[in-house]
């Protein structure tokens, strides 16, 4: 026990540049108090005190800001960053040394059963407000960017941002982007078309004109 809770504080200092004492972090980080106040529930949850667990969350939630349902897993040295306005799920798994900034979300889409929560991987960074949601694996060493809303997975060592989600870079090498300019406008598309449809139909009112002079002017010489 005391040898995680050495790990948890180490984790601090090596995420926090301004964390400057052992105290302070034990004393004044609401993250790492939602930390063990989880796992503390979660020993509960594990051993099917489903309702002791939920109390001792929601005393966290109140405590810190921080929601952390008994049922997660997760795994060692997760640093919350401030941690205000954090949700992670019932059936949401997270790996080791993953980072979370404050406002962070790890849900789901609807009312479904079973696994409904994302699993994140190793080495993760989740920036501010971002929301990742569904049952999906998000990759090792991935990073995604503040308030991205991410619907599907993300591959090992990518970087994601926007709203959808969209990966960025992968492997330290920027993804090729849309260029901007070459976007298809379909008003214009649909202009063309109908201008087609009438250089079309103009032709052949030009024969039909033709062909009936013709007939005419055989009438004539009858």
């Amino acid at each position: 026990m005391f040898a995680r809770i050495r790990s948890d504080v180490r984790a601090v200092f090596d995420n926090d540049p301004a964390a400057r004492s052992v105290f302070e972090v034990i004393f004044t980080y609401s993250g790492i108090h939602a930390i063990w106040m989880y796992r503390i529930a979660h020993w509960f949850y594990r051993h099917h005190r489903y309702s002791i667990a939920r109390s001792i969350s929601q005393f966290s939630r109140f405590m810190t800001g921080i929601e952390i349902h008994p049922g997660a897993r997760i795994g060692e040295r997760l640093f919350i960053d401030h941690g205000m306005g954090i949700v992670i799920g019932e059936t949401c798994e997270i790996g080791n040394d993953v980072v979370l900034f404050q406002g962070v979300t790890l849900g789901g889409t609807g009312k479904e059963k079973g696994k409904r929560h994302p699993t994140v991987g190793n080495n993760v960074v989740v920036g501010s407000g971002a929301k990742v949601l569904g049952s999906f694996r998000v990759g090792d060493g991935a990073r995604i960017g503040a308030n991205a809303v991410v619907l599907s997975e993300v591959p090992s060592n990518s970087t994601v941002v926007g709203n959808p989600g969209r990966v960025v870079k992968r492997d330290g090498v920027r993804v090729e982007r849309l260029n901007h300019t070459d976007m298809p406008d379909p008003v214009t598309d649909v202009c063309r078309s109908l201008q087609q449809q009438i250089d079309e139909l103009k032709k052949e009112l030009e024969r039909e004109r033709a062909s009936r002079g013709s007939q005419y002017d055989d009438v004539k010489n009858i």
